[in-house]
């Protein structure tokens, strides 16, 4: 889709709440606009009365403080008209960024298989950066310039009409050129912003993995990658800004071209007596003001197809919508006080991004509130997909999801993963202070609360020992802590949040074994009470569910206790077989 002009209209939500400051701003730049087109008709009274022979150096006084008087107004106007322009400019440009991004929060996982993160922040920084140049600069001028332009060009009519036409018809010689080049401005800064975009993704991508990168020697590979990625960006730009060089120095040219001509005949009629000096000084004003507004309107037309095209690019992330959303009329399921109850009926799902592969399979079973279910199998059985349908971050394509009863497609999405608590096999710590991670669980809880879901998960000992505590700041992705710290912050998070069921996807794998003791223990403690699935590769950590669940190929074969399914000597038994030596 090509950026135009009418791409502007996407701003108009934004601009809405500021009507007041809108108008003032418009009423601002029409009084610049009118005392710049004083100017002139001071300018040649000044010629005609306060210079002529007869003029007395009081007259002469006056005329000149009648321009100041206009000079003054025009500076009171402009920088009124800049402040409230700027002022709506950074206030549309935040409105947009915090749409855009809590839209962008609101996706489903389908959206970023698709969308690179880096794009998302190309497009909120640099998009975001230009729109808020052109609101509040470029446009301003834009139409302080079609204004004065406008004015200059009735002035002209009124008071030199066959001067005028003569103008109006070397100025219609610079509209059609300009609006080739234009379309060529337009469809270039459109590509440049995608190669910006597309570097920005790249690096994003790279820096959040700089440790495998660096210990696969890839420094100087990944560092030539992104400047061929930076080179095309390169390309594409200079060739956006000879297309516009092109553009305003056609402008420029044609706009003096008729201003050289405006004064010659003006030049003409003084010798011929039919024009004074004041109006030519007067007219000659005007056409400067006229061929001055063309040439900026030129330049700041580049300006508003680069931000159409930006425009664009952000209304498609904030119009993009989630295949995952809460219903219109949600079901509220009553809150468990002993665990949740999950009812699996014959579930069926693929990924987008593999709709011919089976991740789950018309997967079937019940979890009982309080129960403590271990789901086990090989590698690509759906146990980790699973856990992603439970949180309705996927919608499966066959069979249902009931939590509590309800059917979870029917639950609101915040009530639904308010019941639900947590911890990835990786865990992820934020750049913010211990006590802020582990709050994440629950924003409003107190410090004590805090303190003591960190001693449920055997987190105390180390956070005492960093060098602020509680308020130590962690670094980006929590850098300062080791992997087993890092899984004990997250295992807190959980703990805090305090929910009816918890979803464990190997929560002590990155742990040694006395540590894994020690959080197996405190989690043991807060699975009383509340419904559990525990994710598990290692069997030794699941011998004592209530129940163990066996996926392969997205199914479930077997169910039953460690022992039941041991006499079995089913998949089970060979998964033990194999990681025992029995």
């Amino acid at each position: 889709m090509k950026p135009t002009p009418q791409s502007l209209s996407g701003l108009i939500p934004f601009i809405r709440p500021y009507r007041v400051q809108v108008a003032l701003a418009g009423l601002f730049l029409l009084l610049a606009a009118g005392t710049t087109l004083a100017f002139p008709w001071a300018l040649r009274t000044l010629i005609d009365q306060g210079l002529a022979e007869q003029a007395t150096p009081e007259v002469l006084a006056t005329q000149f403080v009648e321009l100041f008087m206009v000079a003054a107004a025009l500076a009171v106007f402009s920088s009124a008209r800049f402040y409230m322009v700027s002022w709506l400019g950074e206030k549309i440009t935040v409105d947009l960024k915090n749409k855009v991004y809590a839209h962008v929060l609101q996706q489903s996982p389908t959206f970023f298989e698709t969308t690179q993160s880096g794009e998302v922040l190309s497009r909120l920084t640099s998009d975001a950066t230009l729109i808020q140049t052109v609101v509040g600069s470029s446009l301003s001028m834009g139409l302080r310039n079609a204004v004065m332009g406008v004015g200059a060009m009735a002035m002209l009519i009124w008071t030199n009409p066959w001067l005028m036409l003569q103008v109006i018809g070397v100025l219609a010689l610079v509209v059609f050129p300009s609006v080739y080049l234009g379309r060529r401005v337009r469809r270039l800064s459109r590509a440049s912003q995608d190669r910006v975009a597309d570097s920005s993704a790249m690096a994003s991508e790279v820096l959040n993995a700089i440790s495998v990168v660096q210990s696969y020697t890839a420094e100087r590979r990944e560092a030539l990658r992104f400047s061929g990625s930076t080179a095309q960006a390169l390309a594409t730009s200079l060739r956006r800004v000879r297309a516009r060089s092109a553009l305003v120095g056609f402008i420029i040219m044609a706009s003096s071209a008729a201003l050289l001509w405006g004064l010659y005949m003006g030049a003409l009629s003084v010798r011929a007596g039919t024009t004074t000096a004041g109006e030519l000084g007067q007219t000659v004003v005007y056409v400067v003001l006229l061929a001055s507004a063309f040439a900026v309107l030129g330049e700041v037309y580049g300006d508003v197809l680069r931000a159409a095209g930006a425009i664009e690019r952000l209304m498609e992330l904030l119009h993009t919508q989630s295949d995952v959303r809460s219903p219109e009329q949600p079901q509220r399921a009553p809150w468990p006080t002993h665990g949740s109850s999950l009812v699996l009926r014959e579930v069926s799902f693929n990924y987008p991004s593999r709709p011919a592969q089976r991740a789950l399979n018309g997967l079937a079973g019940e979890v009982h509130a309080g129960q403590t279910v271990a789901i086990v199998g090989p590698s690509g059985a759906g146990k980790t997909t699973l856990f992603s349908l439970l949180m309705r971050f996927y919608a499966p394509q066959q069979g249902a999801v009931l939590l509590d009863g309800v059917a979870i497609e029917q639950m609101d999405l915040h009530d639904l993963r308010q019941r639900i608590g947590v911890v990835p096999q990786e865990p992820v710590v934020f750049s913010g202070t211990v006590m802020e991670n582990i709050r994440y669980g629950q924003p409003d809880a107190t410090d004590q609360a805090v303190h003591a879901a960190a001693e449920a998960a055997f987190a105390t000992e180390f956070i005492n020992e960093l060098p602020e505590g509680f308020d130590t700041y962690l670094g980006d992705r929590g850098v300062r802590l080791s992997g087993g710290q890092r899984q004990r912050i997250a295992i807190a998070r959980a703990i805090l949040k305090n929910p009816p069921m918890l979803l464990l996807d190997e929560a002590t794998s990155a742990l040694d074994a006395n540590s894994e003791r020690m959080v197996q223990a405190a989690l043991e403690k807060a699975m009383q009470g509340r419904t559990t699935l525990v994710i598990a590769h290692r069997l030794a950590t699941v011998q004592r569910a209530d129940c163990i669940w066996v996926l392969e190929h997205g199914r479930l074969v077997e169910q039953g206790t460690h022992a039941e399914l041991m006499a079995r000597a089913g998949l089970y038994a060979s998964l033990a077989a194999l990681q025992f030596g029995e």
